[in-house]
């Protein structure tokens, strides 16, 4: 690249020969992003996220960060799942919670109801006894994402209503991940794969 010197190594039986890597700044990554009076028009992925009774709001305020990083379509904040404004999310949120489509619903079933009748794909994101490797999850659009309770997870009855259920495989002692956390690794996976089949 331009304004970068290779630096060469000898070894008695190879030469390497690369670029120095460069950190971007700050003007540099400013000029990636969408501007403000683009947002309404920037294309989204057909992916919308139910936050089912999560109780942090530093979580909620992560989870819409990650939402409009990832050009979530819409969030829908059900239960007890705090909502904007409010000081604790704002700190997590950065102001994506002012880019990000969202709705307060206190009845999740109804918002599921009404996901399913849209034709959504309804994927959990819990461990249950049917759940497969999310990276053997097969998506297409349009998809709702639901999320649970940073303990206690989802009601049997909300198990229910869902389509599928997908996990994030562990290999250490702890078998879970924070509910935002998570929620990333998923939602990029589905951006992943969506952007892939190009079909929306």
């Amino acid at each position: 690249m331009v304004g970068e010197q290779p630096i060469s190594f000898i070894y008695p039986r190879f030469s390497l020969s690369f670029a120095v890597m460069r950190k971007l700044t700050h003007a540099e990554i400013a000029q990636k992003r969408i501007k403000p009076d683009e947002i309404s028009h920037a294309q989204r992925i057909p992916v919308s996220v139910i936050v089912d009774n999560v109780r942090s709001l530093y979580n909620v305020g992560s989870i819409f960060r990650t939402s409009d990083g990832l050009g979530v379509k819409k969030l829908w904040l059900c239960g007890i799942t705090g909502h904007p404004p409010h000081p604790q999310l704002m700190k997590t949120a950065l102001g994506a919670e002012m880019k990000v489509v969202w709705e307060h619903h206190p009845d999740v079933y109804y918002v599921l109801e009404k996901m399913k009748e849209d034709g959504y794909q309804i994927i959990l994101l819990e461990q249950t006894d049917r759940s497969i490797p999310l990276d053997q999850c097969e998506i297409s659009a349009p998809v709702c994402l639901v999320l649970g309770n940073e303990i206690e997870g989802v009601s049997e009855r909300l198990l229910s209503l869902c389509d599928r259920s997908v996990e994030i495989e562990m290999d250490g002692m702890k078998n879970s991940l924070n509910v935002a956390v998570a929620f990333g690794i998923a939602a990029h996976h589905f951006r992943g794969g969506l952007k892939n089949k190009a079909r929306y």
